[in-house]
């Protein structure tokens, strides 16, 4: 046998696509990603039976979150779900796309826009794959996510309001009662909406606000309060 002929045999032998998935899972735990990212391409790139590469492709995004490099492990997942739609693993990339974004959450006056993305996303999860294995956890994260976005408009909306900007603290804690109407401050926020009015002289919809904040809050410490404007 030729020289050549005998050294592709052994590069041949050499290809175990089980053995690079191990040796990959290696050098991801010793944070040596890059290393990684190089033997799962070209698993990627050699698997002809489709068999391993949607594996390869998930540790690729993996690699790139444990990485600190959301971006780029987002952009993978989301070619996980591309090219690989019908895979058993598709509702695991969709649940990492939906955790990238709620990990990002750092604090209301921080994490808002990661909050609202990672809503989003896994209000898809919810849709698209309504039998995923993440259901227990999900409803969790989606209400750490609204209560994350409902904080960032209080912190804003009383922002304006301590800066006299009655209108734009309006357009903050209407909005933020409309979209969630259970939030855990909605009786404080219903008695800046009642002071806000009361500073445009606008008195019929002070009072408006005053009222339904009894009525819905008879205990809330901010009742007594909007009794003593009305």
């Amino acid at each position: 046998m030729p020289l050549s002929c005998s050294k592709q045999v052994k590069q041949e032998e050499a290809y175990n696509p089980e053995r690079y998935l191990s040796r990959a899972d290696e050098l991801i735990n010793n944070k040596e990603y890059e290393e990684a990212r190089k033997l799962l391409f070209e698993l990627k790139n050699r698997d002809q039976t489709r068999n391993y590469a949607p594996l390869a492709q998930l540790k690729i995004a993996d690699s790139y979150i444990r990485d600190g490099d959301y971006d780029a492990g987002i952009e993978e997942f989301r070619k996980f779900i591309e090219q690989y739609p019908d895979s058993q693993y598709a509702s695991q990339a969709q649940y990492q796309i939906a955790m990238a974004y709620f990990n990002q959450i750092e604090a209301p006056d921080k994490g808002a826009g990661a909050a609202q993305k990672a809503l989003e996303e896994f209000q898809k999860l919810k849709v698209l794959y309504p039998r995923n294995p993440y259901r227990e956890v999900i409803d969790i994260r989606i209400e750490k996510s609204k209560n994350t976005i409902a904080d960032y408009e209080f912190i804003v909306g009383h922002f304006y309001f301590k800066k006299d900007s009655f209108r734009a603290a309006l357009g903050r804690f209407e909005g933020l009662l409309k979209r969630f109407p259970d939030y855990k401050r909605a009786d404080e926020t219903l008695y800046l909406i009642g002071l806000s009015y009361k500073g445009l002289k606008e008195l019929d919809k002070a009072r408006d606000a005053f009222k339904e904040l009894i009525q819905r809050f008879p205990n809330s410490p901010f009742t007594e309060k909007a009794k003593k404007e009305l």
